[in-house]
């Protein structure tokens, strides 16, 4: 919600308690002349009168406050925009003929894809996957991810 409208909300709600302290003020005045003898002097006219005071005061207090809020002009919105790293290019060589396929791989399939499907694509067991792919991350080529009980294979920079 806008400042504006925070602001009118609450001072129709302070509106509304000013009018039931009203009500509530003229009942117990009635109530209290059938029942008072000692007519205006009566000390619970002094105590009903202190009660209408601090319940007007509370009110207007909350009225003051729907004023300066629907006057504050709202904060500014903070927009963070996130800045797309720069893909690096990074230099091949002196990696196997099977991490140049895994890396060209990944390319293919739009930069992940799950360490599974790695070892049936390429006919490897679990072990040498894993180790191909702890070369790969090391040399920063490549980051996994946990899954459940899987992991997703993620390259790192797309342009080799």
């Amino acid at each position: 919600m806008e400042n504006k409208n925070v602001g009118l909300l609450i001072i129709g709600i302070s509106i509304v308690m000013v009018i039931i302290v009203l009500l509530f003020n003229s009942v117990l005045r009635d109530s209290l002349g059938l029942s008072c003898s000692h007519g205006s002097s009566c000390r619970m006219y002094t105590g009903l009168n202190i009660q209408t005071g601090i319940s007007l005061s509370i009110t207007s207090i909350i009225f003051i406050i729907g004023l300066v809020i629907m006057f504050t002009k709202p904060k500014e919105k903070v927009v963070i925009r996130k800045i797309k790293e720069r893909k690096k290019r990074l230099n091949t060589e002196g990696l196997s003929k099977e991490e140049k396929d895994v890396i060209k791989f990944l390319q293919e399939e739009n930069g992940a894809v799950f360490q599974k499907t790695l070892m049936e694509k390429f006919g490897i067991g679990k072990v040498k996957t894993t180790r191909m792919l702890d070369k790969l991350e090391a040399k920063q080529f490549i980051e996994r991810k946990r899954r459940g009980m899987n992991n997703i294979v993620v390259l790192k920079y797309s342009n080799f």
